[in-house]
């Protein structure tokens, strides 16, 4: 699907939990892979997050995987699904540490706006994305998605309050970058 072709988007198969459990405990990788307050979920909460999204159609989760090694570094997908406007919200966590800032977030954006824009026929992408968050805005905005609003002082974090940006990309804006 990329250029790159170093990674794919594919189900979330049970032997991938091993390592979804142990990014949904650090605290780390929650306080950049949400705006919710980053607690560390034990194995049963991280059990009904992942059916709750199997269960709902307003989701769409994915596992990325790289194709050296078929193991899953991380998850992405669309959540807050609207079919009728077609819009959805996108969200990348690269769970793996180690491989963060290597470019993977970058191909699996690619990835899933092809994918949303393609075969879901959304017409407009959003996401959210914490103002501490740099490396993903720079991610962002270099892929066309334009700053829409801010939530001021939005989220608490470590006692300090930041703001949570708003940033959209709409279907023929993707098209002709």
């Amino acid at each position: 699907m990329s250029s790159k072709n170093l990674l794919y988007l594919t189900k979330i198969e049970s032997e991938d939990f091993i390592y979804i459990y142990k990014w949904f405990s650090d605290k780390e990788f929650l306080k950049f892979y949400d705006y919710m307050p980053p607690v560390p979920q034990n194995i049963k909460q991280v059990d009904k997050t992942f059916e709750d999204y199997k269960k709902n159609e307003e989701s769409i989760v994915f596992a990325i995987k790289l194709f050296s090694e078929g193991k899953i570094i991380g998850i992405a997908g669309f959540d807050d699904i609207i079919k009728e406007n077609k819009v959805a919200t996108l969200f990348i966590g690269i769970g793996n540490k180690n491989l963060r800032g290597r470019g993977y977030g970058g191909e699996t954006l690619n990835q899933l706006l092809d994918y949303g824009f393609n075969k879901l026929g959304f017409y407009r992408i959003q996401l959210n994305v914490l103002e501490f968050n740099v490396r993903a805005i720079t991610l962002y905005e270099k892929a066309g998605f334009t700053k829409e609003g801010t939530l001021r002082e939005f989220v608490l974090r470590d006692g300090k309050r930041y703001n949570l940006h708003i940033y959209g990309l709409l279907k023929n804006e993707w098209i002709s970058r």
